[in-house]
């Protein structure tokens, strides 16, 4: 039996028979996408893929304060629920545009597959996330697809993914289906650099304050 603690302040507490603990890298996480971010598994592991029985993982984040992840694109869906203030930047193909979405805590987005994304904490405090993917753990090469990925396998020859971008069938095709693909991902890339990972608002900065009051109350129960 394990039980988990999600506090306000973007911290994992973890019981067990070993006594209580604080996530850290050194033992519980690991690597997500990116240097500074990181994940801890509930269901399924980081080697998950099609091929393997488990085909889905659900697992912890967190995301350091204001930061965010290098923008890519997932082989299967996946569902976000944000614990803390985050923004999903969603590149807009009928509008040809990036979208951002801000999320509150207890936001929870869904991320059809191969969608070009980032997610961002906007927080000064790190962000717990919980994330549900079909079909791929982080260790798969159809997990997080980035822009120069992209590009690479648009180069080379047809790449042989479970799941190619929209548009993508055979041979050029699939080619041209990832060229799209890193255009859209560069295009968030760009959008991140001017807006940055976003900052909280005043509202959202009282309302955490409150939060870390509140779970203050209920830890001296």
């Amino acid at each position: 039996m394990r039980l988990y603690r999600l506090r306000a302040d973007g911290s994992v507490v973890l019981a067990d028979r070993d006594g209580a603990r604080d996530l850290g890298p050194e033992r519980d996480l690991l690597r997500f996408i990116d240097d500074g971010q990181f994940a801890h598994y509930l269901v399924g592991d980081a080697a998950t893929s099609p091929e393997r029985p488990s085909n889905a993982t659900v697992k912890l984040g967190i995301v350091g304060p204001r930061s965010a992840f290098t923008p890519h694109a997932h082989g299967g869906e996946h569902f976000v629920l944000s614990l803390g203030y985050a923004a999903c930047g969603l590149y807009d193909s009928e509008r040809g545009k990036v979208t951002e979405v801000p999320l509150a805590p207890g936001g929870l987005i869904r991320i059809p597959e191969m969608m070009p994304h980032s997610f961002a904490n906007r927080d000064t405090t790190p962000l717990t996330i919980l994330a549900a993917n079909t079909g791929y753990g982080i260790d798969h090469e159809d997990y997080a697809i980035t822009a120069p990925e992209a590009e690479r396998r648009a180069a080379g020859p047809p790449h042989g993914a479970t799941t190619a971008p929209p548009g993508a069938r055979t041979g050029t095709l699939a080619r041209a289906g990832y060229l799209e693909l890193a255009a859209a991902l560069r295009d968030i890339e760009r959008v991140q650099e001017v807006r940055g990972p976003g900052v909280t608002t005043v509202r959202e900065r009282l309302a955490a304050r409150l939060r870390r009051v509140a779970q203050g109350l209920e830890d001296r129960r």
